[in-house]
């Protein structure tokens, strides 16, 4: 079973876009501009970079078995080690600038990735509570959503101090709705600067920019909430309503539809 994080307290903060605020056609043109530059940048480093260390790791490792010095020998090692760790590095920024998983395995893989990797670096614990399937969203929502999950669980392992985090996606009402909590340390107005970082700011005109909404509910010591509601398509969200309609049953009667996108819930190890 999913455990939600507890929030009690008093002056929680509460944060949200502001009613009607919508990013104008230029601005969201960078954010598209910005991904295409992302995916760029990522495959000049892993072409060009990535290569030439990979390639300078091959010599380092030639010269070590070849070397006659016993002295030579532990510091070409060491060099080794090091290059091995520039070049994970490098994995990882190219990992969060242009995820290939999300282009091959899509969302739902991608976030799972996310998690594991928090869980796997933070030893924070992950419960995920995810539906089967998530076709309804078209390949920029896919993208506005992943960034945002990318920006919540990088502000858990900054700042939240939590021990667990969950993190919610659901499709409801025409929206897709992503939540995500953790049971850190929290903030109040003397820390709201924390609602306020480049990377939240950027989540909240990305999201404003499809027509959604971001709010962030956080106490002093009772952990923080991060809600993104996005809507559907219109086509998308019309195939939704219909679906729902059609499960309503007649009065008296039983509903005999099965659910064809059940959530399934898991803790991420």
């Amino acid at each position: 079973m999913s455990r939600r994080v507890p929030f009690r307290g008093r002056n929680p903060i509460r944060e949200q876009n502001a009613p009607g605020a919508q990013t104008s056609g230029l601005s969201r043109h960078l954010l598209l501009a910005q991904e295409e530059e992302r995916k760029r940048i990522s495959r000049e480093l892993h072409d060009e970079a990535g290569q030439g260390l990979m390639a300078l790791r091959l010599y380092l490792a030639m010269l070590a078995s070849e070397s006659p010095s016993p002295e030579s020998r532990p510091k070409i090692e060491d060099a080794l080690g090091m290059l091995d760790r520039t070049i994970e590095d490098l994995r990882r920024i190219i990992a969060r600038l242009s995820p290939r998983i999300l282009e091959e395995l899509g969302l739902l893989a991608a976030i799972r990735k996310e998690a594991r990797e928090l869980s796997k670096n933070t030893e924070i614990k992950a419960q995920l509570r995810l539906p089967q399937a998530l076709d309804q969203l078209d390949h920029e929502m896919e993208v506005a959503i992943y960034r945002s999950v990318q920006e919540a669980l990088h502000n858990i392992a900054k700042h939240s101090q939590a021990k667990n985090f969950s993190l919610q996606v659901e499709i409801n009402n025409g929206r897709v709705d992503l939540l995500v909590e953790d049971d850190g340390i929290g903030f109040s107005g003397k820390d709201s600067a924390r609602g306020q970082t480049f990377g939240l700011l950027g989540m909240r005109e990305r999201i404003a920019g499809l027509g959604g909404t971001v709010r962030i509910h956080s106490r002093k010591g009772q952990g923080t909430r991060l809600r993104v509601m996005l809507p559907l398509p219109h086509a998308a969200a019309t195939r939704q309503l219909d679906l729902a309609a059609r499960q309503i049953p007649p009065q008296g009667g039983q509903l005999e539809a099965k659910h064809g996108h059940r959530d399934r819930q898991f803790a991420v190890r």
